[in-house]
């Protein structure tokens, strides 16, 4: 009941936002934005938004090999589309998306839960690692082209940027180090910990090890599919009439990745509200911000609802195999 209510008040906050934009540029500025938008430009966006996809279920078939573990890309596939739909349709369900990865591996692929976990964990270590990085270099083109964001912006966006960064930077010195985490973790909160943290852990050691080659193809990988989503969003302007060059359109791609990282069900209000800012500032246009934002969320929407199919059919498969199972003993 709790993570519904967060959920409904997480959506509210960010329909307040959506609709505070579309009132400050206007329906038909927006509209107009529109009619420049055809067809077979839509599925170029589409398609690459699928791309991503792609490139993100390789990534994760890459380091669960790395562990031992050798799944088919069409069962990841269906995996990470349904995991994409609760983390693009209910972010404020923190780690659902991992936990639920994790358990349909063990009970679909006979994945062991430790080397499961362990290679959710690292795939969004990855992702958080490019992303963070594509925030940073857009950013700072941003602010040696145009200057600071105002202040509440500013805070709210810095802020949200500065805590992932501290987040990702304690775990790589940890890492490096080769210190537990956990058992950190368990002294701050005066907790006794069982052997899974621990057997999780040592997983992500063993792969964030210089000399692991797959290590090094994981963060290609998600550079990679950072560099679809930065392609994504240079053709999309283009397509919306305005002329962008690759650094000003990486700045557009680390504020929608800032947008993102805040837990508002499909980033809905807070993508348009920081991109009127940075579209307007680079002389692009309120109008055009809000459709781009729209534009990207209806292709993400396409392959979030293909995974809330997927999830429907994998929980009637999960539960039949639940009650046999308890059935049969």
């Amino acid at each position: 009941m709790r993570k519904v209510l967060l959920f409904l008040i997480s959506l509210l906050i960010g329909a307040g936002f959506f609709f505070w934009a579309i009132k400050f540029v206007g329906w038909q500025e927006i509209q107009s934005a529109f009619l420049v938008f055809t067809g077979w430009q839509g599925m170029v966006i589409l398609g690459l938004t699928i791309l991503m996809a792609i490139v993100g279920t390789w990534k994760w078939k890459e380091i669960l090999r790395s562990g031992g573990t050798n799944i088919s890309f069409f069962n990841l596939w269906r995996i990470y589309l349904a995991s994409f739909s609760i983390r693009f349709l209910a972010p404020v369900i923190l780690v659902g998306a991992e936990l639920f990865q994790g358990y349909v591996l063990k009970e679909k692929n006979q994945t062991p839960w430790l080397k499961g976990m362990a290679s959710v964990i690292i795939d969004r270590v990855l992702e958080w690692t490019a992303n963070l990085a594509v925030i940073f270099f857009g950013i700072l083109f941003f602010l040696f082209a145009i200057g600071f964001p105002p202040m509440k912006l500013g805070i709210i966006f810095g802020g949200v940027f500065l805590l992932f960064a501290g987040i990702i930077t304690f775990f790589y010195f940890k890492t490096l180090k080769r210190e537990s985490i956990a058992k950190a973790f368990g002294k701050i909160f005066n907790q006794r910990l069982d052997s899974q943290p621990l057997e999780i852990e040592k997983e992500i050691f063993n792969f964030f090890k210089l000399k692991n080659k797959l290590m090094w193809k994981g963060f290609g990988l998600s550079f990679l599919r950072a560099g679809i989503m930065l392609i994504r969003t240079w053709l999309l302007i283009i397509f919306l009439g305005k002329s962008i060059g690759i650094l000003p359109a990486l700045s557009i791609l680390g504020f929608t990745y800032l947008a993102v990282m805040i837990p508002i069900p499909t980033a809905l209000g807070s993508h348009e509200v920081i991109q009127t800012f940075a579209f307007n500032s680079l002389g692009l246009g309120m109008a055009t911000a809000t459709a781009f934002t729209m534009i990207i969320r209806g292709a993400e929407l396409i392959i979030a609802l293909t995974g809330v199919i997927i999830l429907f059919r994998l929980g009637i498969t999960l539960l039949k195999h639940t009650l046999f199972k308890r059935l049969k003993n």
